[in-house]
């Protein structure tokens, strides 16, 4: 499936489930490709994957047959940007958007000129399929451009920034804009999630993102509220990380050791967890 098609289906109403990738694994990152995820998300921005580790987890998830998205650290982060793209990407997430001109350097650095300033250069893997001419002829439909939703600031300056050619999705972080607006101190956790305020400024995301045919996307952990963003119109949707899943997977485990062990009248209890 091309790009261009991704993105297609995403805006036609299919989902589209991936996961974050924060261990600097390729090993881990092929497995998960192989899981039945739709797409995986390489977070150079909170990760610690240098290039060498990032183009091998590039081609690990290719192997895979998902597709590759890779956060990078800012709007201003035109190299991470290039190499994301030149070592095989599918798209970027750029995170921390605040106004309509970060959004578009960050537009910018993605697409080939004359719709930005990507630089052209053969070799690499991005261009090992179809040649030169075939990959930088089609990059600017295919390569997916997602910008991420997470301060005030950037809902205040929602209509303009939906509106920019080249932005192809809307990814909204609900734990970062939950602190950009002072939610974190004026709720009890966890009810700064259904609070009035943030629902508020998700409408208007919802509300901007479609007059402009932008796609919806968001992070969130486990699958309880999922339907819910469905029902809104948000089609690429993450379920958590691979560190997350980690510590899930292990903590179901530990927790029906603890219940063996009290059925046969053991005292065995799991120690302090990152998740209990």
């Amino acid at each position: 499936m091309t790009g261009a098609e991704f993105k297609a289906q995403l805006r036609a109403g299919q989902p589209k489930i991936g996961l974050f990738l924060n261990a600097h694994s390729p090993t881990v990152a092929e497995q998960l490709a192989h899981s039945g995820y739709d797409w995986l998300l390489v977070d150079t921005q909170h990760g610690p994957m240098d290039h060498q580790a990032l183009s091998a987890m590039i081609a690990a998830i290719a192997s895979g047959g998902a597709k590759s998205l890779v956060r990078v650290g800012g709007y201003d982060d035109r190299a991470g940007i290039q190499q994301a793209l030149d070592l095989g990407a599918d798209g970027i997430l750029v995170p921390y958007i605040n106004t309509a001109d970060e959004a578009r350097q960050a537009v910018s650095c993605a697409r080939y000129p004359t719709q930005g300033t990507r630089s052209v250069y053969f070799p690499q893997r991005s261009t090992n399929k179809d040649g030169l001419l075939g990959y930088v002829g089609n990059a600017n439909k295919n390569v997916v451009v997602a910008l991420q939703v997470e301060t005030a600031a950037c809902i205040k300056n929602m209509t303009e920034i939906a509106a920019i050619p080249g932005v192809d999705l809307l990814f909204l972080g609900q734990n970062d804009l939950c602190m950009s607006m002072g939610l974190f101190e004026k709720y009890e956790f966890p009810l700064m999630y259904t609070s009035t305020e943030l629902q508020a400024a998700t409408d208007k995301l919802i509300a901007e993102a479609k007059k402009n045919g932008v796609i919806l996307g968001l992070f969130l952990f486990g699958t309880s509220r999922v339907a819910e963003f469905m029902n809104k119109g948000f089609t690429l949707i993450s379920i958590g990380n691979d560190l997350h899943h980690v510590l899930t997977q292990a903590g179901a485990y530990v927790a029906d050791m603890e219940n063996i062990a009290k059925d046969k009248g053991k005292s065995w209890t799991r120690r302090s967890t990152a998740l209990f």
